[in-house]
């Protein structure tokens, strides 16, 4: 006999439960410059991190971030558009020195300042290209509450896995709309595991094997000399200009992820026997593509579901499961279609068709009808 487990019912956002996700994951500090939409992020930080500081600016978060992260401690900030645009210099750096953080991007309606409290999904052409040179950096979404504490635990294993920031892109009706849940869904975080990576005598700084990612070691180590470095730099972490090992680590930055993305590639695919079209959606629109497709197949239309949670890099599992169809409609608020033409380029297939709407959340009988149509 199955043992029946009493609803533990809250009125709830998801800010808060990225929040409590990142603190049971182990995160030690929350800095943070207040800014809509991502303002309750910063209002819980400020209660639930073992440390919080209060940046006077964005640059200035992003550097805090970065000497935190240095000294062996994992942060988390979180912002939109205007402040990311301010943290991309920094974001660079802590990428290039592969300092392990995490940065809860809510969107919000562009472009420039936009419309502070009008969501959107206009952010993600700006990050797929946001490190100098195009190298990638990891990106996931959530479509609702327990993807965003899946998702938030993913992403902290991500960035500490692959000493590497990442980036948790979600939107002011997914972070800032409260719902009743049933806290029961979510499952008890541990906190993850650290520094793993093993050192290889001699040690040098960005020395690493075939996992391809350094060991991480603080500074003020008492054993080794822990040097970070921005620059383009050897294994030693010494600036070498031209040098075969420096042109070797920089390659390193784009094939730690291409090489290992099976362990980074996550999704939903809601799949119907002999269905022959896609629906393909993430984040905010995820629910009423949800609804769409329970409408559709009601009406007798056989139809599949991709909800991606890893948005960058684009996985070859996610291209294989695309080519597999006749139709396919991409779902997602913004002008232009961005992770359509993220994944197509400009020049897209006569086979790909698109919803996309902004002001205001795309209806899921907006998505039945451009399906039928």
């Amino acid at each position: 006999m199955e043992e029946t487990i009493e609803k533990k019912m809250v009125f709830t956002d998801a800010s808060l439960i990225i929040t409590e996700a990142c603190v049971q994951a182990g995160a030690d500090v929350f800095i943070g410059y207040p800014i809509t939409p991502s303002n309750r992020f910063y209002q819980y930080g400020s209660k639930r991190f073992p440390s919080f500081l209060a940046g006077p600016d964005e640059i200035t978060v992003m550097q805090w971030m970065a000497g935190f992260s240095a000294a062996g401690k994992f942060p988390v900030t979180a912002t939109a558009f205007p402040g990311l645009a301010l943290m991309a210099e920094g974001l660079n750096m802590a990428y290039a020195m592969e300092l392990p953080m995490l940065l809860i991007l809510t969107q919000r309606l562009g472009p420039s300042t936009g419309s502070a409290t009008t969501g959107a999904q206009g952010d993600l052409m700006f990050l797929n290209g946001s490190i100098s040179g195009h190298y990638p950096i990891p990106v996931f979404s959530h479509s609702n509450f327990k993807d965003a504490w899946e998702m938030t635990y993913e992403a902290i294993q991500t960035a500490i896995k692959f000493r590497t920031p990442v980036i948790l892109l979600t939107s002011k009706e997914l972070v800032m709309t409260n719902k009743s849940f049933d806290l029961n869904e979510l499952k008890p975080l541990q906190p993850v595991k650290r520094f793993s990576a093993p050192v290889r005598e001699p040690y040098e700084p960005y020395k690493s094997g075939q996992e391809l990612v350094p060991p991480y070691i603080p500074l003020g180590h008492e054993k080794y000399q822990v040097r970070f470095n921005a620059s383009t730099h050897n294994n030693a972490g010494l600036i070498k200009k031209n040098d075969p090992e420096s042109m070797a680590n920089t390659h390193r930055l784009k094939d730690k992820f291409e090489k290992r993305i099976e362990e980074i590639t996550f999704y939903e695919l809601d799949e119907q026997a002999d269905a022959q079209n896609l629906i393909v959606s993430y984040g905010i629109s995820a629910d009423a593509a949800r609804d769409a497709v329970v409408t559709l197949r009601k009406k007798g239309e056989k139809v599949d579901l991709l909800i991606v949670k890893t948005l960058l890099p684009v996985a070859p599992e996610i291209l294989q499961i695309l080519n597999q169809y006749k139709e396919i409609l991409f779902v997602e608020e913004n002008i232009s279609g961005i992770y359509g033409e993220i994944v197509y380029g400009k020049n897209k297939p006569k086979n790909i068709r698109f919803v996309n709407k902004i002001g205001n959340l795309i209806n899921p009988l907006e998505i039945v009808k451009s399906f039928q149509s």
